[in-house]
């Protein structure tokens, strides 16, 4: 990888590490589904205006809207809302890599290598860690709804295989428009009209400084980032870069918010980054030219 495009990566996983706890920060103050509905309200208008519809299915893109928006970031800040650390919930998302990888064998009949089995074993039991060391049934339901979103990621990603869609940056904009609807249903359902009634006193500089990272820097350049790079590079090169996520959300929201990280819950997110180190990274199966797979290359043969 080149050295700008490694620095464009890094800067993603910087940008989406620290989004957990500026979202924490909109949270003191803004439900987590009206937060949310805000934040994609935002990153769909005006720019729907200006920007043309992705050349696939709409319906690929309503489906992600809901997925993505709802199911995937409603979850994520509810979670955070009823007691899980952002850090922690920063590391947990990340099993969307094995599910992802799930869905690859059930519906795209991929392999799964024995590495990742074992690393999915390893992730799990540093689940299964963090869970036993929750204190209270919130703070539990809060890790449980994490996995959830994680579980939505991954059907999001299959959505995008699915579509085969090219403009991704359209896409993240015109799939912007679902979401917001749902999210402030889902806060009038729960709470009546009281997150509504009080949001404009609740627009503090911190919350506008949080709904503002989260729209502009979160999703609309870091998803135009990472995505610029699947283009350029192979699955398998950029995706263990994820793993910089978790340690970039765990000591941002050490810094920004005073999270602390007791030591069980070290051990376990060890265990989990080893889990997905391990699920992730993958040996050169052929020195075959980039693009050059070895069936292409025994029929060259065949050929002569």
């Amino acid at each position: 990888m080149l050295k700008k495009h490694l620095a464009l990566a890094v800067l993603v996983t910087l940008v989406w590490g620290v989004n957990f706890p500026i979202t924490q920060l909109g949270l003191r103050s803004i439900d987590p589904f009206v937060l949310t509905g805000i934040r994609f309200a935002l990153a769909a208008l005006p720019l729907v205006f200006f920007i043309k519809r992705p050349a696939v299915k709409f319906s690929y893109v309503a489906a992600y809207g809901f997925i993505f928006g709802l199911g995937m970031w409603g979850v994520i800040n509810y979670g955070i809302q009823i007691g899980v650390s952002p850090g922690i919930a920063s590391l947990i998302i990340q099993l969307s890599v094995f599910f992802t990888m799930g869905w690859g064998f059930l519906l795209f009949k991929e392999n799964i290598r024995k590495a990742q089995i074992v690393g999915a074993l390893l992730a799990l039991s540093g689940l299964a860690g963090i869970i036993s060391t929750q204190e209270g049934n919130h703070a539990v339901l809060g890790v449980m709804l994490i996995v959830l979103s994680a579980l939505a990621w991954s059907v999001g990603n299959v959505i995008i295989k699915k579509s085969g869609v090219k403009e991704i940056f359209s896409f993240m904009v015109w799939a912007s428009l679902f979401p917001p609807i749902p999210l402030f249903l889902m806060a009038w359902w729960m709470h009546g009209s009281s997150p509504f009634e009080g949001l404009n006193a609740s627009l503090d500089l911190a919350a506008i400084l949080s709904i503002l990272f989260q729209v502009y820097l979160a999703t609309h350049f870091a998803y135009w980032g990472w995505n610029s790079l699947l283009k350029l590079y192979p699955v398998s090169t950029v995706a263990p870069l994820s793993l910089l996520i978790p340690v970039f959300g765990i000591s941002s929201s050490m810094l920004i918010i005073g999270e602390h990280v007791s030591t069980p819950n070290l051990i376990s997110i060890a265990i989990i980054i080893v889990g997905l180190a391990v699920g992730l990274c993958r040996r050169p199966s052929t020195l075959a030219p980039a693009g050059l797979s070895l069936r292409n290359l025994s029929k060259k043969r065949i050929a002569r």
